[in-house]
């Protein structure tokens, strides 16, 4: 129909700014895209193919930021490329049933852990301080914590960057900025390495996703140059009331619909 093409340009564009100041920009393209008639399995794999424009966009315009971490920058993309292998894989072989029951409760513990990470980082400092290997044990953990968030990023992508930023701000990141330019980065990864996965398996629809990929490219690079202009305050209210919306629609969706 007509209205697809705009339809899908629009959704690609508002993603592409969500997913760059906040996250979250997948629950806009993606249900663009089943509307369009593209089936759920197809629709994410070509979902995290169209976002992936506006990950780089965003990550390339957040350069300044990122190179104040360029010794922490090898971890991220290396466990970001294993995860976004290991989380698409783990998609192709889940039943669909089971991978949209699993959606809002997710989305749940990501936005509680964003609210509420900068109090969890706090105690998890003055722990460290009190037992002396309290320090090894927390970047064990965060390790295992980061792969664990770009595995789920591979698996279905909506809502990585709230996840992310919550995962930031449990290892200890304050600066609002910065954290959005490794969450970009982090996604960046994530994503090609499980496209390159569902293009080995045909699950990418390249009409529909490239027409979410342009405006995605667009929007992403928008989003970042405007949101340094943006207070740090305003930009985390913007991140916890996305998690929340998100999270009510997809409680809605697959509970009560």
């Amino acid at each position: 129909m007509p209205f697809e093409l705009p339809l899908l340009f629009i959704a690609g564009l508002l993603g592409g700014m969500l997913n760059s100041i906040a996250g979250g920009g997948t629950f806009i393209t993606f249900p663009a895209l089943l509307f369009s008639g593209v089936p759920p399995i197809s629709a994410n794999a070509t979902n995290t193919f169209a976002c992936c424009s506006g990950y780089i966009s965003g990550a390339y315009a957040f350069r300044k930021e990122l190179r104040a971490h360029i010794k922490e920058l090898p971890k991220y993309i290396l466990v970001s490329l294993l995860g976004g292998i290991a989380g698409a894989w783990l998609l192709l072989h889940t039943p669909e049933s089971l991978f949209r029951e699993a959606i809002p409760w997710l989305l749940l513990f990501a936005t509680i852990l964003f609210i509420f990470g900068s109090q969890l980082h706090d105690k998890f400092r003055r722990l460290a301080s009190l037992h002396r290997h309290a320090s090894s044990i927390g970047s064990m953990l965060l390790l295992l914590m980061l792969a664990g968030v770009c595995i789920y990023g591979g698996f279905f992508n909506a809502g990585l960057g709230i996840i992310m930023l919550s995962y930031l701000a449990l290892a200890g990141h304050t600066n609002i900025n910065s954290m959005n330019g490794l969450k970009l980065l982090t996604s960046t990864c994530v994503s090609l390495a499980a496209i390159a996965l569902f293009i080995y398996k045909g699950e990418i629809a390249w009409f529909e996703g490239g027409i979410v990929l342009l405006g995605a490219l667009v929007g992403g690079y928008m989003a970042a140059r405007i949101s340094r202009q943006v207070s740090q305050v305003y930009v985390r209210n913007i991140v916890a009331l996305t998690g929340v919306s998100i999270t009510l629609y997809f409680f809605y969706d697959i509970y009560v619909v």
